[in-house]
C-alpha cells in the first residue's frame, strides 16, 4: 500500500510541477493589448478621446510618429475641443473587436491651428523629433491632442497599448506544492522499502552441501556488507537530487510576489489613480461646472508668468511683459519701464513670486473669458507680503494674463473660501446683492480718500486699519495740498480706471472684488509767468522738467477689497493694494 501511495505522490507531485511551471511559460497570457492606426488625413491635429483611452484597464502607453515634429498634450476634453475650435480634426476611435484604431475626420474651416506649446489648458505635454513615446493613467474626461507644427498634417501613426494583469498567482504554490509532495512520496517509498526487508526477516540457511564452509561465510558477509552499501548510496543520492530539485524549482518560481496569491503574500491586484487632476482635499461636490484650473495647474501657470515678468522686468521689454499681463496689471509695468529707461535709480516693481501657491480660488465656468483668483508668498522672502493675483484667460487659445496684482495688507484675514476642486463664481459688476455695488466701490473709496470721514461712504468701510488711508487718505493728501508753493495750486480728482470690476464669491455670500481706481493731480501756476518744475518720476514719464501750463499726473491704484453679504453688519475691508504713477503730461 505505500508503495502505491508513493507512486501516486509521484504523478500527482510531477503533474503539479509541470502544471506551475507551464503557467508561467508555455501558457503564460501576453502582458499588453495594442491597437495602431496609420492616418492619411490632412488635418493639422489628431484628438484621442477618454473613452478611448480608458476602453481598456490600466496606464496608457502612446506611441506617435510620422512627421519631423511630434507634439502631444493632454486636458479636460471640453478644454482640448474648445482650443481646437473651427479647425479639421482627426478623431481617433477604437474598434476593440479587431483591437484597431479607427479614424474619422471632422471637418472644419480652419487648415492650420496656433503653435499649441505652453497653453495653459494642458496638464501636461510631450515634444520630440520624428517619434514621440509617453504614458498617462486619465479619465475619461481628459483627451490627448496630437500636432506637428500647426501647419503640417498631424503625426500620421499612432498606437496605444495597455498593460494586462499576466500574473499567475497559483504557479508558486502549485511548484512549491508539487515539490513538498514528492519528498513525500520519495520518504513513503524509502519506508515503505525499508518495512519490506523487515517483513522479509532473515533467511533461512540452505542445509550443509559439501562445500568449503569458509566460500559459504565469506558469499553471504560478501552479500550483505554490498546491500548495505549500496542502500547508503541510494539514500544520499535520493537527498542530493531532492535538494537540487527544490532549489531549481525555488529558482524559477523567482520567489516574485506574482507568483503567489495576496492571501499568501502576493501582489494585490493595483488600479492606478489618475494624476492630472490633483485636489484639494475634502468632501466631494457636486457642481453644474467645473472649475477652471486644478492646483497643480495655476501652479505651473504662475510659475511661467513669472519667469517672463522677471526677464521683462530685467530688460523693461514692454512687448515681452504683455504676453502675460493685461489690464490695471499691465499699465503699472508699462509705466514703470517708461520712468526707468530715463532714471536709472527708479525702483522696478515688485516681481510676481514662483514660490507656493497658497490660496487657489477658480472659477467655476465651462466658457470664456475665466477667471483665477491665487495668492503667492515668496519663499525667498518670506517676511514680504504675499501677492494677490486675479487671472483671466479671453479666449481658448490665450493663455492666462494678470489683470491685477496687488500686495496684501499686514497681518490680514482671508475670507472663508470655497475649496479649490469646486470653485466659485464670478459675479457681474452691477450685482446689487451688497450694500455698495462692485462697480461702485473704486469711486465710492476715492470719495474717502479725499474726503476722509466727511465722505458719505466712511461708514460703509473698515479704515482703522487701512493702510492706503494712513500713506494717501485725505491727511495725507492735505499735507500734499499745503505743501504747494503760492504761485501754484494743485487740483485733486478720481476717476474709475480701464480695468475690469472682477468679484468673487466666498463661502460666507460675501465677495473677494477687484477694481481700479484713478487719482489726478494737476498742478498749474496762479501768477502770470510762473514756472512750474516736475520732479523725480512725473519729470521722467512726461518728459518734462519745466511748464509754464503745469502738469497732470495720474496715479493708479489697484484695489482688492473683502465685500460681506447685504445682510451682514460687517464693513468692507481693503485686504490688498498697489498703487503706482501710470501717466504725466504737460497741459495744453
Amino acid at each position: 500500500m505505500r508503495f502505491i501511495v508513493a507512486i501516486v505522490s509521484f504523478v500527482v507531485a510531477f503533474g503539479m510541477i509541470s502544471y506551475g511551471l507551464a503557467q508561467r511559460t508555455v501558457l503564460a497570457e501576453p502582458d499588453h493589448v495594442a491597437a495602431s492606426t496609420a492616418l492619411g488625413t490632412i488635418a493639422p491635429v489628431t484628438v484621442i478621446e477618454g473613452s478611448v483611452l480608458t476602453a481598456n484597464e490600466g496606464r496608457q502607453k502612446i506611441t506617435i510618429s510620422g512627421s519631423s515634429q511630434v507634439f502631444a498634450a493632454y486636458g479636460k476634453t471640453a478644454d482640448v475641443l474648445a482650443w481646437v475650435g473651427d479647425a479639421s480634426y482627426n478623431r481617433i476611435q477604437l474598434d476593440k473587436v479587431k483591437s484597431t484604431l479607427t479614424n474619422s475626420l471632422v471637418t472644419g474651416t480652419e487648415a492650420t491651428v496656433p503653435d499649441p506649446h505652453g497653453s495653459d489648458l494642458w496638464l501636461a505635454e510631450f515634444t520630440r523629433e520624428k517619434d514621440l513615446t509617453f504614458v498617462v493613467n486619465v479619465p475619461k474626461d481628459i483627451s490627448v491632442i496630437i500636432v506637428s507644427d500647426g501647419k503640417e498634417p498631424a503625426p500620421g501613426n499612432v498606437s496605444i497599448t495597455w498593460p494586462v494583469d499576466n500574473r499567475t498567482p497559483w504557479s508558486g504554490p502549485l511548484i512549491v506544492g508539487g515539490v513538498l509532495l514528492l519528498l513525500a512520496g520519495l520518504g513513503l517509498y524509502l519506508w515503505a522499502l525499508s518495512n519490506l526487508r523487515k517483513v522479509r526477516g532473515p533467511r533461512r540457511r540452505p542445509p550443509k552441501m559439501p562445500k568449503p564452509p569458509k566460500r559459504t561465510k565469506f558469499s553471504l558477509t560478501g552479500y550483505k556488507a554490498i546491500t548495505a552499501q549500496r542502500g547508503r548510496r541510494s539514500t544520499g543520492r535520493a537527498s542530493a537530487v531532492s535538494a537540487v530539485l527544490l532549489t531549481g524549482v525555488l529558482v524559477l518560481t523567482g520567489c516574485t510576489a506574482e507568483s503567489w496569491p495576496e492571501f499568501l503574500g502576493g501582489s494585490a491586484v493595483v488600479t492606478p489613480t489618475p494624476t492630472p487632476n490633483p485636489t484639494e482635499s475634502g468632501p466631494p461636490v457636486t457642481t453644474d461646472k467645473p472649475p477652471v484650473v486644478n492646483p497643480s495647474q495655476l501652479q505651473s501657470i504662475i510659475s511661467k508668468i513669472a519667469l517672463v515678468a522677471l526677464q521683462a522686468d530685467a530688460e523693461r521689454d514692454s512687448n515681452l511683459i504683455k504676453q502675460r499681463f493685461d489690464g490695471p496689471a499691465l499699465e503699472f509695468r508699462e509705466a514703470n519701464y517708461a520712468i526707468r529707461r530715463a532714471d536709472n535709480s527708479y525702483q522696478a516693481l515688485p516681481p510676481i513670486p514662483s514660490g507656493s501657491v497658497e490660496v487657489t480660488l477658480p472659477q467655476q465656468n465651462d466658457k470664456w473669458p475665466r477667471t483665477v483668483f491665487a495668492v503667492v508668498q515668496d519663499p525667498k522672502n518670506p517676511d514680504v507680503a504675499p501677492t494677490a493675483l486675479m487671472l483671466v484667460q479671453k479666449t481658448p487659445r490665450e493663455n492666462y494674463k494678470v489683470q491685477y496684482a496687488v500686495q496684501l495688507a499686514a497681518d490680514v484675514t482671508m475670507p472663508a473660501l470655497p475649496a479649490a476642486n469646486v470653485g466659485t463664481q464670478r459675479l457681474q459688476p452691477d450685482a446689487k446683492i451688497f450694500a455698495l455695488r462692485p462697480d461702485e466701490l473704486a469711486l465710492d473709496y476715492g470719495d474717502i480718500l479725499n474726503n476722509g470721514e466727511s465722505s458719505k461712504y466712511f461708514k460703509f468701510f473698515d479704515t482703522v486699519n487701512d493702510s492706503l488711508v494712513a500713506s494717501i487718505g485725505y491727511e495725507a493728501k492735505q499735507k500734499r495740498l499745503a505743501s504747494i508753493p503760492a504761485i501754484a495750486k494743485m487740483t485733486l480728482g478720481t476717476l474709475a480706471g480701464a480695468g475690469d470690476v472682477i468679484p468673487m464669491v466666498t463661502n460666507d455670500n460675501g465677495a473677494i472684488v477687484a477694481v481700479y481706481l484713478n487719482e489726478t493731480e494737476t498742478v498749474q501756476p496762479t501768477e502770470p509767468g510762473a514756472v512750474i518744475n516736475a520732479e523725480g518720476a512725473v519729470k521722467s514719464l512726461s518728459g518734462v522738467s519745466s511748464s509754464t501750463k503745469g502738469t497732470i499726473a495720474t496715479y493708479g491704484d489697484q484695489l482688492l477689497f473683502y465685500v460681506p453679504s447685504g445682510v451682514s453688519d460687517k464693513k468692507i475691508r481693503l485686504i490688498g493694494w498697489a498703487s503706482a504713477l501710470i501717466a504725466a503730461k504737460e497741459l495744453t
